[in-house]
């Protein structure tokens, strides 16, 4: 090879090494503050809140360009305790979270997991969400008080759907309605369906007596008027739903649901806070603001380390208010 050849290839080699290699706008180097792909584990079926939330959440990242794309896949079981271990099993996977809520948080008690949310890395505490009690269109309870004085008539027959395990929102919830109007919360008829999207049949139909679920599942069917809201959870009425509170008919009862996000354990301090600056740049788009306001949902962002602190808070409530009831 001639000494000119030799040469070329030399200086052809220096250029490749002191040059820097061109970047692009989904390049690894930009990946400071941007997730190309994400995986979201929803711990129960599809249409239930944990679903809701996962694929509304990630759609509005995606329509803000905030994100490349996301698979949203489904692991129901155990009331989330089964999507929570396979969580906990993907340790160091910084491209999958899952979506959870305080559903979750009981399931870990009455499932007796092995995995605890506290061995999650926790990303962000998204919203909060008031229960309604619902009754088919053709049920013959038109106003709460109907519902509970036939409840406190013969508690076995009247039977509640929730669509989260013992421990869950929808089932602390009936549980405490039964305490305020003097029922023990044991000899409550409570039938567990695995998310708001398998218990709606049973209360179309009038399987169950009335369901208890997140006003956001039910939307649709509320407007249709395919159900009838008798009361809601919450401290006030919800804008929308043309039900009264638990406190103003009578029923001692103040109650709200909350939903987040979280991730494996040992993923790297830059992939939490990848993940932890996406959902607080999520907060601040126009198309989350008008999810919420669709699902009517109550912004609660609390991001890291915040809800970290609010997750351990969660956890002795919980167990607190299981034991009370005496179901833990």
């Amino acid at each position: 090879m001639k000494p000119s050849s030799w040469l070329a290839i030399a200086a052809a080699l220096v250029a490749v090494l002191l040059v820097p290699p061109l970047l692009t706008p989904g390049s690894e180097a930009d990946e400071g503050s941007q997730i190309r792909s994400m995986r979201v584990l929803v711990p129960n079926a599809p249409g239930g809140g944990y679903d809701i939330t996962a694929r509304t959440a990630t759609k509005a990242m995606e329509d803000a360009d905030l994100l490349g794309n996301a698979e949203v896949f489904n692991l129901p079981g155990a009331g989330g305790t089964v999507g929570l271990g396979r969580t906990v099993a993907e340790r160091g996977n910084g491209k999958l979270v899952m979506s959870m809520g305080l559903g979750v948080v009981g399931s870990v008690f009455t499932n007796k997991s092995p995995s605890s949310l506290l061995d999650t890395t926790p990303v962000a505490k998204l919203i909060e969400e008031s229960d309604i009690v619902v009754v088919g269109k053709d049920s013959p309870y038109k106003t709460i008080g109907q519902l509970i004085a036939a409840w406190k008539a013969d508690p076995g027959a009247v039977q509640v759907g929730g669509g989260s395990s013992p421990g869950g929102p929808d089932h602390l919830a009936p549980m405490l309605m039964a305490k305020a109007v003097g029922l023990a919360p044991k000899a409550v008829n409570y039938v567990q369906f695995d998310g708001g999207g398998e218990l709606l049949a049973s209360v179309l139909g009038g399987k169950v007596a009335f369901g208890v679920s997140g006003v956001g599942e039910y939307r649709d069917q509320i407007a249709a008027g395919t159900l009838r809201v008798l009361a809601v959870t919450s401290e006030k009425r919800i804008p929308g739903i043309d039900a009264p509170t638990l406190s103003e008919s009578g029923v001692d009862v103040k109650f709200t649901n909350w939903r987040g996000i979280v991730a494996p354990p040992g993923i790297t301090d830059s992939d939490r806070a990848k993940l932890v600056s996406l959902f607080d740049r999520l907060q601040k788009t126009p198309q989350w603001q008008e999810a919420l306001q669709r699902n009517g949902w109550t912004g609660a962002f609390a991001p890291g380390e915040q809800f970290g602190s609010f997750l351990k808070e969660e956890n002795t409530r919980v167990a607190t208010v299981l034991k009370e009831l005496g179901l833990a």
